[in-house]
C-alpha cells in the first residue's frame, strides 16, 4: 500500500464512512474525549487495537511502540514518551483499565537473539530492545531447544514483565491498590486471530471466552 492508495481510500472515508460517525466525532471535540481504557501494544503493522477490539472513536487511548514494552518508572532517564502516554491516561483521563498486549511473531523479541551492530542509525533501537532482556533471559530457561516455542515464550513473558514494570508508576500502583485501575496483560495470534490474557493466579495464558 502506497501513500497514494491512503490518500484514496481517505476520499472514500471522507464521503462515504465519516458520515457514519460524524455526530459521535462532534460529541467528541464538544465534550472531549473520555476514553475507559489504555491500549498499550506494538507498532507492528499486523496488529490494530481498534479492528481487534471492536472499539469504536474515543473509546480507546492507544499507545504503540517497539514490542509494547513499558520502562520502568525512572523520571531521570529516558522513554519519556511511553511513560507520558501513561501518566497522562492514568492520571489525567483517569482510565479504569490498562491493557498491555503483545502478539504473536514479534520482530521485537526475535531481535533479542540477534546480533545488533553498533551503527549510530540503530542506537536507540539497541537500546530499546534492552527492555526485552529479562525475557530473553527467562525463556531461555524453559525452551531453548526450540525455536519457534523460545519465540512464542519470550513473547509471552515480555507480556508478564511489562505488567511489573507498569506496576512501578506511582499512579498506577496507587490506583490498582485502590481498586480504582485494573491491568491486563493480552496475548494477540496473528495467525488465529485469538486473544490470551494473563492469569496472575494460574501464572499462565488462558483464551479470552467471548
Amino acid at each position: 500500500m502506497g501513500i497514494e492508495r491512503l490518500i484514496k481510500q481517505h476520499r472514500e472515508f471522507k464521503e462515504l464512512h465519516f458520515k457514519e460517525y460524524e455526530k459521535l466525532f462532534l460529541e467528541l471535540v464538544e465534550k472531549g474525549q473520555h476514553p475507559k481504557v489504555l491500549f498499550i501494544g506494538c507498532s507492528d503493522s499486523r496488529v490494530v487495537p481498534d479492528l481487534i477490539t471492536g472499539a469504536g472513536p474515543g473509546e480507546l487511548f492507544v499507545f504503540r511502540n517497539v514490542g509494547n514494552f513499558v520502562p520502568p518508572f525512572k523520571p531521570d532517564k529516558d522513554f519519556h514518551a511511553t511513560a507520558a502516554a501513561i501518566e497522562y491516561a492514568v492520571s489525567v483521563l483517569e482510565v479504569e483499565d490498562v491493557i498491555v498486549c503483545g502478539h504473536s511473531h514479534c520482530g521485537a523479541c526475535e531481535s533479542l537473539y540477534k546480533d545488533i551492530p553498533d551503527r549510530l542509525e540503530l542506537i536507540h533501537t539497541k537500546k530499546w530492545l534492552e527492555l526485552g532482556k529479562r525475557a530473553k533471559e527467562e525463556a531461555l530457561k524453559c525452551c531453548s531447544d526450540d525455536k519457534e516455542k523460545l519465540l512464542r515464550a519470550t513473547e509471552r513473558i515480555s507480556v508478564i514483565f511489562q505488567l511489573e514494570n507498569l506496576l512501578t508508576y506511582p499512579d498506577v500502583k496507587k490506583r490498582v491498590e485502590e481498586g480504582r485501575l485494573r491491568v491486563h496483560g493480552w496475548y494477540y495470534k496473528i495467525e488465529s486471530g485469538e486473544i490470551e490474557y494473563y492469569d496472575d493466579e494460574k501464572e499462565s495464558f488462558l483464551p479470552i471466552k467471548p
